[in-house]
């Protein structure tokens, strides 16, 4: 039986400082827009605060996914708790899908009675908010390389669009008075909420099924594994994920009388990480027509 264990997972340390302070910026301009949204009366301002708290949350979990997987492994833990990250991201999803119900009802109340907006502040909060957004896509950007930070930043950027269409409605109500655009601007936030939502519960829920990892096959996997020289039957196939980022595979895997189970098991390891990027496998290799399964044998009764 052969394990090969997955790189370092963790986040590289120019990586984890730019999550940082990405996530300092956001999150205090969150309170920031989330103060404003209450005082200027801006359902705009409340619902793109609402789409920045994605973003937090987002951030901060690739930073305590980072923390969890330099936490040591245990026996009853093989794998850490790589998984609490996932279950964090399954709650922050839920709670996104209750803040846009919240922006549509809400948007749905001031179409019917559009509140005085002070439009004014409502442009300034929010001309600060899309400078905030360009400054950590910024910062980002400069540390792509590592997928989490890759991740944050497609993030920023779709906040970014909903910071400049808050600043498109304050315009609107500024310069023409129509209150309309707040209500209007704000469901539309909010449906980049739910688009968001959706999106963070489709993967963690595919996560904690343990379905395959998405773009790859497992039929596919399968049919490479048993197509490798010396290989006559692979079975109990199981590919999944553990966190985002790491998959894993374990199979039971049937080779010719007389081949060196070792070498084609090593043969199958540099297949998979090759062809479908599946570094930690657990590979079970035995000839054709052995017998692999255990003979337990019972223990005799004690005489009383």
């Amino acid at each position: 039986m052969s394990h090969t264990h997955a790189h370092d997972h963790g986040l590289a340390g120019r990586g984890t400082s730019a999550l940082a302070l990405t996530l300092v910026l956001i999150g205090g301009y969150t309170i920031v827009e989330v103060v404003g949204g209450l005082l200027t009366e801006s359902l705009a301002l409340l619902a793109d605060a609402g789409h920045m708290l994605a973003d937090v949350v987002a951030i901060a979990l690739a930073l305590f996914a980072g923390w969890l997987a330099r936490k040591p492994a245990t026996l009853q833990r093989s794998f850490g708790y790589r998984r609490a990250e996932i279950l964090a991201a399954l709650a922050n999803g839920v709670a996104l899908v209750a803040i846009s119900i919240w922006i549509f009802v809400e948007a749905g109340r001031r179409l019917s009675d559009p509140p005085h907006v002070l439009g004014g502040w409502m442009l300034a909060i929010a001309a600060v908010g899309l400078g905030i957004n360009l400054a950590a896509a910024a910062i980002l950007r400069q540390h792509g390389g590592n997928l989490n930070v890759q991740a944050a930043f497609r993030h920023v950027l779709a906040d970014t669009l909903g910071s400049v269409g808050t600043v498109a409605a304050a315009i609107v109500i500024v310069t023409t008075g129509w209150r309309y655009a707040d209500p209007l601007v704000g469901a539309a936030i909010g449906l980049l909420v739910l688009a968001s939502s959706s999106t963070i519960l489709r993967d963690s829920l595919r996560i904690l099924l343990e379905e395959a990892p998405a773009g790859i096959d497992a039929a596919e996997v399968g049919r490479r594994m048993a197509a490798a020289e010396g290989v006559v039957e692979v079975h109990d196939l199981h590919i999944w994920t553990i966190t985002s980022g790491f998959p894993a595979l374990s199979a039971h895997v049937l080779v010719r009388r007389g081949d060196d189970c070792h070498a084609r098991r090593r043969e199958l390891e540099a297949l998979l990480v090759d062809e479908f990027g599946l570094e930690h496998t657990t590979l079970q290799v035995d000839h054709l027509g052995e017998h692999t399964g255990l003979q337990i044998t019972p223990l005799p009764r004690e005489r009383g």
